[in-house]
């Protein structure tokens, strides 16, 4: 396996009609490489690279719904990849389960 996912390369934003015409923050503006996934044909945010770059325990193959798209896969199941990890030490049963919402009318 490689260190990457395949479908992701990192282009310069400039041409796309970026916000960041301005410029005015560090001098880079939109020349500054930018994550994009050619399986979805579009830029990426930075956590959604993690995924791509493999960090974090992550892997596009159970974690990244282009991925498995471009690849034929199936869609990933409530508890396969990272998901299944957090839902494993997340909260099981949040919500109200008793009571009744309506306390007004009377019914016999």
């Amino acid at each position: 396996m490689t260190d990457q996912c395949q479908y992701l390369e990192y282009r310069p934003l400039s041409g796309t009609g970026s916000s960041e015409e301005g410029g005015d923050s560090d001098g880079a503006g939109s020349q500054e490489p930018r994550a994009y996934c050619t399986a979805a044909d579009t830029f990426v945010q930075a956590m959604r690279a993690d995924v791509c770059n493999l960090r974090y325990g992550l892997d596009p193959e159970t974690d990244c719904e282009f991925y498995r798209d471009a690849e034929g896969l199936p869609a990933a199941s409530p508890g396969e990849g990272a998901e299944a990890e957090f839902d494993a030490g997340g909260e099981s049963g949040a919500g109200n389960t008793g009571g009744a919402s309506d306390t007004g009318g009377d019914r016999g």
